[in-house]
């Protein structure tokens, strides 16, 4: 038996060889099939090498979830680059800084989406940026952009690089070249670049699509935002390997995914459970046909167990599964398997998925082994040592519990970070952004629950003397420094902090006040 491919560009050739004619992409008008899905890399991936991307480059994305996403993040790994996924939440400092720190040779940004320009913003907070080819992905409506290459003019910038030249170089990438370089914020407050080589990324795809039951009969919403592990790994990923069709929504809206899942037929649903709960809770839920539903899968925060049953008895999901990963372990890491109790899909996240170990440490701490572990942090030797100890257990900050049938659950975290909304929150970073708002003395962060989101941010403010701060200058500030996710929701003026004798905010006190 022939080992499967162990780069993208190789998984791509094969899907195309094996699912041809059969759908790959279905975003409104546009219906790729796994042919036309190759076509569109290979243009785009010549369009690239005329720009000069050579292999091991970075290139940047900064747009939501259309097939333009799809089509970007192939053809950089047709090249060999490795693509580098912005949060579209980030505002222009955070998307500079990433931009900077991986020395981007292209970026495929977005035209204006959810009200914001973000290349403008780029343009006009760093106008020596320095990115030699910047592709605009289109909106409806608007002009071309000045020094940008416009997505409809890639064909014509593909003609001074041949389809033998763009295979060649598809067909030279290595199972250990990265394939991407994820950011995930670090209690110092600054965001981490996370390694990953092409071979690791497809394990944990086939990996997780196994334990999925995903199948190329499947057509799968991908809600989570591709910039995530959830959406570009457990979704663009995982449909590439098995043949599913991948449908995006730039948007999560519960009456568009309605009408998605009956115009779509769609079977795969994922998400934090936020997204599977506003869809029961719907009023026109009872009128939309979800027959086609069949498997769910959901993670990133705590799961009721009423949930689980819900998606099972209401909207009838044959596979109701739960999971668990970092963005260091790859993205993936343990997971529940279809035969398992709503009371451990719900209670727990499940056991480790092919290729990975998992053991706890003398405190509690959830580590884990795999060769699918990111191979480092960019340009940070110190913090990829203090993460990944000499004998290649990834040490993961949770607090964790694993059952006799080595089923896991996360108990605590040993950081500070809090889930919001599916989105990792790191206290520091946002502690360090309110530091240099004027009359702040000290402040702390921390997790509070919140119906909708899971978590939502609290931020606790020491005003300097005679200063007259208040909760609408420290949101109004927050808002222009932090991507929203990270913008507190409660903001509470104290006189002082509570510290322990070390000189650290108690924020465990914090934590256990009414919030």
């Amino acid at each position: 038996m022939t080992s499967p491919p162990q780069t993208t560009p190789r998984a791509l050739h094969e899907a195309a060889t094996r699912y041809g004619d059969a759908p790959a992409v279905g975003d409104g008008a546009v219906r790729l099939s796994w042919s036309q899905l190759l076509d569109s890399v290979r243009e785009t991936a010549r369009a690239l090498m005329a720009r000069g991307i050579q292999r091991g480059d970075r290139v940047g994305i900064w747009a939501p979830n259309t097939h333009h996403w799809v089509t970007a993040v192939l053809a950089t790994h047709y090249v060999g680059a490795a693509i580098v996924p912005l949060n579209t939440r980030y505002v222009a400092a955070e998307a500079i800084d990433v931009l900077e720190r991986v020395d981007a040779k292209a970026l495929f940004v977005a035209g204006t989406f959810l009200g914001r320009d973000r290349l403008g913003e780029l343009r006009a907070a760093a106008p020596e940026l320095g990115i030699e080819t910047t592709i605009v992905i289109p909106v409806e409506g608007e002009e071309p952009v000045e020094n940008a290459i416009a997505w409809s003019e890639l064909g014509k910038v593909a003609e001074a690089v041949s389809l033998a030249e763009a295979v060649a170089r598809a067909e030279s990438v290595a199972p250990e070249d990265l394939s991407d370089i994820l950011f995930t914020s670090g209690t110092t407050g600054r965001s981490k670049g996370v390694l990953i080589a092409h071979a690791q990324v497809l394990a944990s795809a086939r990996a997780w699509a196994d334990c999925a039951t995903l199948n190329s009969d499947d057509t799968y919403l991908v809600v989570p935002p591709f910039f995530h592990s959830f959406g570009y790994k457990a979704g663009i990923l995982t449909c590439l390997v098995t043949g599913a069709t991948i449908v995006p929504q730039a948007v999560f809206d519960v009456p568009t995914t309605m009408r998605l899942i009956h115009d779509e037929r769609i079977t795969v649903l994922t998400g934090p459970p936020t997204i599977h709960q506003s869809l029961l809770d719907h009023p026109a839920r009872a009128e939309a046909d979800l027959s086609s539903l069949r498997v769910a899968v959901t993670g990133a925060a705590t799961v009721p167990v009423v949930l689980i049953e819900r998606l099972r008895s209401e909207l009838d999901f044959e596979v109701v599964l739960t999971a668990y990963g970092q963005t260091e372990s790859g993205g993936f890491g343990t997971m529940c398997r279809p035969e398992d109790s709503s009371e451990t899909i719900a209670n727990t996240c499940g056991r480790v998925i092919d290729g990975f170990e998992m053991k706890l440490a003398d405190n509690g701490e959830l580590l884990l082994r795999s060769a699918q572990v990111m191979r480092g942090y960019l340009d940070d030797p110190q913090a990829t040592a203090a993460t990944i100890d000499p004998d290649g257990w990834l040490h993961t900050g949770d607090v964790a519990v694993i059952d006799e049938r080595g089923y896991m659950k996360v108990t605590d975290r040993l950081k500070d970070m809090y889930i919001s909304g599916g989105f990792n929150v790191y206290p520091a970073e946002i502690e360090q952004a309110m530091a240099r708002l004027d009359g702040v003395a000290e402040t702390a962060v921390i997790g509070v629950p919140d119906e909708r989101m899971g978590e939502v941010g609290k931020v606790y403010v020491v005003r300097r003397p005679g200063a007259t701060l208040t909760t609408d200058d420290v949101l109004a500030y927050a808002k222009t420094k932090l991507a929203n996710f990270k913008v507190p929701k409660y903001v509470e003026f104290r006189d002082e902090l509570p510290y322990n004798a070390a000189g650290k905010v108690l924020k465990r006190q914090l934590r256990e006040e009414k919030a």
